[in-house]
């Protein structure tokens, strides 16, 4: 079994999620599981989509984090870069120093 080294974080507008889940979904061989969270963000190079958006400064956002082992990371990043090319869509990587269940 591969280490599971390295928590994976995405972060987009919320627009994109499904498409993100989807990918993630698709590879089993990279991904096991993972968590999304609703949260608002502001960023200097972000579009702002909507005028709700534009007038708070700041857009719905999601971020999706997975613990997984970092050449599956690695690869899964290079495919989501040929797949989903979008500078709106942030990630990166930290070493995990140890992951495991309770139970």
């Amino acid at each position: 079994m591969k280490p599971l080294d390295c928590c994976l974080t995405l972060v987009c507008h919320k627009s994109l999620e499904e498409r993100l889940v989807d990918h993630l979904l698709e590879h089993p061989e990279w991904v096991n599981g993972f968590s999304v969270s609703h949260l608002e963000g502001h960023s200097q190079k972000e579009n702002l989509p909507s005028i709700l958006e534009q007038v708070r400064g700041r857009s719905q956002r999601i971020e999706i984090r997975t613990v997984l082992n970092r050449d599956d990371a690695q690869a899964l990043i290079a495919h989501l870069k040929t797949e989903e090319p979008n500078h709106e869509i942030a990630y990166w990587l930290m070493p995990v120093i140890e992951f495991g269940r309770l139970a």
